[in-house]
């Protein structure tokens, strides 16, 4: 892992290069370019504001708020595990050049989208702003959560995309996965409306995501300290799952050029 994590940074300006090809080529072609960094959460958090707020008239005070504390962290997982999944295998342009370095390929689609979700905070800031809650202390924890969801999101692409260069069902049901995935995460629901607070750790604990959702909520949302051991368990699976995908990518990384 420490090898993996080693060499990206000695590629850090082949991963910037790709980074910022990839933000270009993305709105390329579309009127508001950059804006969509924008529209695409705050258009989604109107559907569900609509069903879920309105039509289903829920509970939750500001619940526009609510949704979208929880909805941009979400989107930055779900984009880079749906893209991530499939971010080697559809390059054999450049991995058939000499010893091109496979593991920088995923780790572009996460900071892609890292990107993303960072000019989408001040957005939600607004937003709240709008609702009469107004920054506090508390957001200096969002660059340790935003350390920690990034290594989580990392690991987890690093994982589909090489399992994906054998098995390519994997990329087409990935969207299911997620689907499901948005469900069983407090984004449009609290953790407070499962019925037992041994059901709520339960939740937290077999779907890190949740965790990590619940993070963003504490900080922007109910304006607290997030907990800290829902966070540390996702850190060691976090390192666990690196662990393990550095490692596959070691072993397989000269096979991946024949099997694309």
């Amino acid at each position: 892992m420490i090898r993996n994590l080693r060499e990206l940074y000695q590629y850090r300006a082949l991963l910037w290069a790709l980074t910022v090809r990839e933000l270009r080529a993305r709105y390329r072609a579309s009127v508001l370019g950059f804006l969509w960094t924008f529209l695409n959460p705050t258009l989604s958090m109107a559907v569900y504001v609509f069903v879920f707020g309105w039509l289903m008239e829920s509970d939750t005070a500001r619940f526009p708020y609510f949704v979208f504390s929880g909805l941009i962290p979400w989107i930055y997982f779900s984009s880079s595990v749906g893209a991530g999944t499939s971010a080697v295998s559809e390059r054999r342009d450049l991995l058939t050049k000499v010893r091109f370095p496979a593991q920088v390929l995923p780790a572009t689609v996460v900071l892609t989208n890292a990107i993303n979700f960072l000019l989408s905070i001040p957005l939600l800031v607004l937003l709240g702003v709008v609702y009469g809650q107004w920054p506090t202390w508390h957001f200096v924890f969002i660059v340790p959560l935003l350390l920690v969801q990034t290594l989580f999101t990392l690991a987890i692409t690093y994982v589909v995309s090489a399992m994906n260069v054998a098995f390519r069902d994997l990329q087409h049901i990935m969207g299911n996965i997620l689907q499901l995935g948005f469900f069983l995460t407090p984004v449009i629901w609290r953790i407070e409306q499962v019925k037992t607070l041994e059901q709520q750790q339960l939740v937290v604990l077999l779907n890190p995501v949740a965790a990590l959702v619940e993070a963003w909520h504490d900080i922007f949302f109910r304006q607290r300290v997030p907990a800290a051991m829902p966070l540390a368990v996702v850190t060691v699976l976090s390192l666990v799952m690196m662990w393990l995908a550095s490692t596959l990518f070691e072993h397989r990384r000269e096979e991946f050029a024949e099997l694309i």
